[in-house]
């Protein structure tokens, strides 16, 4: 999702979005993968027999659409388009399973001196599923049309708008980025230059919107080429065979792919109004993966086919630095550790989200298993002990003699969901039962919360305090930390470093870090430093961190060879040693 604060029914959470949402399956399970990181089921000890190729499926339910919004990759913004996408059609650069950037159609690429002009070379006899060769120029023409006004993509300013003149061409005052910031010097190369330093970049070009489109289909059939897939217009590891509207979605391997070829020979994604549906026809054979029901969590969880992956997606609070009494660290640490994350997570959440202290969220590359809470410890049951300490010194420093003399504080979320209810009130019985200060709770709808959460910005009148969530756009730190705290940031509602607090020098430090970070080339030199600043945040609570979300499903243990990520993804080249066994 962009910016991906957004609702999810499926574990209650509440996003503060971009109109449009982006990548990130998070919330799909049907591309997930197979190893447990929890350990949930039994070891399976057989040698498992290899099926005939006529047998080599996998069905995968597609669960609450009516129909695949869109299978243009210049549009893809929702899960299971996201998901169409991927399979028929990729770009320069992809993720592999560890979530790290790795060649695509690119066999490499080189950052020149001046940070800003990048040069990718194609791998060779790279072909569109059709047979039809494919170029520096068409990847030129597929990354140009994504940005064009015309094309009216959603998620292409966002994850290429860091193209030099892309906003130029978005605006209409400039016809075409090709020739200026992406050049074709020849047919196996191109040059796409950036409007800064941005090491993340690469990253970016992982979303769908950078992936190719072949564009004799697009001339020959305009907006519908999509219907007309089964003839061409990707170059990914399957082809489409079937699309039948509102029903099913059918793909075969592309004999044409350029890296090894998927063993599956048909992967369909089928359609299916009502959850439980899906479910029964798992149970029935007939599906290969499905969601976990909620009330049957527990039943399901000793199964060798549940599964419990973490994701990239971190629900947490956060305070207005600027508003009293959270002008003060710390108040802020101290309300912080007065916390029990892990009760919460447990009595609330059932242990479908994990207790967590942490910004960058685990299975991020750049993931600090070493970083600690406000009070130098991992502890997630909080610190009553010094969170009393720090209150008491926070008030000192207001000249306040008691917590009577706190102003009103009043935590603003989304109503209407249960299971965050009770979230909040028990958030309120902790700092009533270890800081004696009563925290009102100050439900609202969505777009009110997204309304005040905005005009927090620059306001010591704004809310003092929300709860919100960040699902990752791209899986690089900065999307975690610079984006989220960087000066000027469209996110750093809560002014962390744009105060006038006694730590407002610190924080501006590191928004300086994150900056160099954001450009630095040297991974390691990257990694340290926002990992540096991340600890830095935690200890300034920049964000009170509450619990990480997973994904609960099934899937079958006919289907080897798929392995598990934060982002639900099977990346082109991991089909070749994804199979069904008897």
């Amino acid at each position: 999702m962009s910016t991906n604060r957004k609702f999810n029914s499926a574990k209650k959470r509440y996003f503060f979005a971009r109109p449009v949402p982006l990548i990130l399956c998070l919330v799909a399970l049907l591309l997930a993968s197979c190893s447990n990181p929890f350990g949930g089921g039994k070891t399976d000890t057989r040698q498992p027999t290899k099926v005939p190729p006529a047998r080599q499926t996998y069905t995968i339910p597609e669960v609450g659409i009516l129909d695949f919004d869109t299978l243009d990759p210049a549009l893809a913004h929702d899960p299971s388009s996201i998901q169409a996408v991927q399979m028929y059609t990729t770009g320069l650069v992809s993720l592999n399973n560890q979530l790290h950037v790795q060649p695509q159609l690119a066999q490499s690429w080189q950052l020149g001196d001046d940070g800003v002009t990048w040069t990718f070379k194609l791998k060779k006899n790279l072909k569109f599923s059709d047979g039809t060769p494919l170029t520096s120029t068409d990847i030129a023409y597929s990354l140009n049309r994504a940005l064009l006004p015309a094309t009216k993509s959603t998620v292409a300013p966002l994850y290429l708008g860091l193209i030099k003149d892309s906003d130029q061409l978005l605006a209409g005052r400039i016809p075409t980025l090709i020739g200026d910031s992406i050049l074709t010097p020849n047919k196996s190369t191109i040059v796409i230059i950036t409007s800064k330093p941005a090491s993340y970049f690469l990253s970016m070009l992982t979303n769908t919107c950078a992936y190719v489109v072949e564009k004799s289909l697009i001339q020959r059939y305009g907006t519908n080429f999509t219907d007309h897939l089964n003839a061409g217009g990707g170059a990914g590891p399957f082809k489409v065979a079937t699309y039948v509207h509102r029903s099913h979605l059918d793909f075969i391997p592309n004999a044409d792919y350029y890296d090894p070829r998927p063993q599956l020979q048909k992967v369909s994604l089928v359609l299916y109004h009502s959850q439980d549906d899906a479910y029964q026809d798992y149970l029935n054979g007939k599906l290969d993966e499905t969601e976990v029901p909620s009330n049957q969590l527990s039943s399901l969880s000793k199964r060798k086919d549940f599964k419990q992956v973490p994701q990239l997606w971190i629900n947490y609070y956060t305070m207005n630095y600027l508003a009293k009494p959270f002008d003060n660290i710390h108040i802020r640490q101290a309300f912080a550790l007065a916390i029990d994350k892990n009760a919460i997570a447990k009595t609330i959440w059932s242990n479908t989200l994990l207790a967590t202290n942490h910004i960058v969220p685990q299975g991020m590359d750049g993931y600090n298993p070493q970083l600690t809470g406000p009070d130098g410890t991992q502890s997630l049951s909080g610190n009553p002990t010094k969170a009393q300490r720090l209150l008491q010194q926070g008030l000192q420093e207001e000249h306040w003699t008691s917590v009577t003399q706190i102003p009103p504080i009043h935590l603003t979320y989304v109503t209407g969901v249960d299971s965050f209810d009770q979230e909040v009130q028990a958030l309120i019985q902790d700092w009533q039962r270890v800081l004696h200060i009563q925290v009102i709770a100050d439900p609202v709808d969505y777009t009110t919360l997204l309304d005040r959460v905005t005009a927090a910005t620059g306001n010591a009148n704004g809310i003092q305090m929300w709860g919100l969530a960040w699902v990752g756009e791209y899986p690089d730190l900065q999307d975690w930390l610079t984006h989220q705290f960087g000066r000027g940031s469209t996110y750093n509602n809560m002014n962390y470093g744009e105060n006038t607090s006694a730590t407002a020098a610190i924080q501006q430090e590191i928004q300086k870090q994150l900056a160099q970070a954001d450009a630095s080339n040297n991974a390691t030199t990257r990694t340290q430093l926002y990992q540096q600043a991340e600890q830095q945040i935690i200890n300034d609570v920049g964000w009170i961190p509450m619990t990480q979300e997973t994904t609960t499903f099934l899937r079958s243990s006919n289907i080897v060879g798929i392995v598990d990520n934060g982002q639900n993804i099977i990346p082109p080249d991991d089909w070749a040693t994804i199979y069904r066994v008897q």
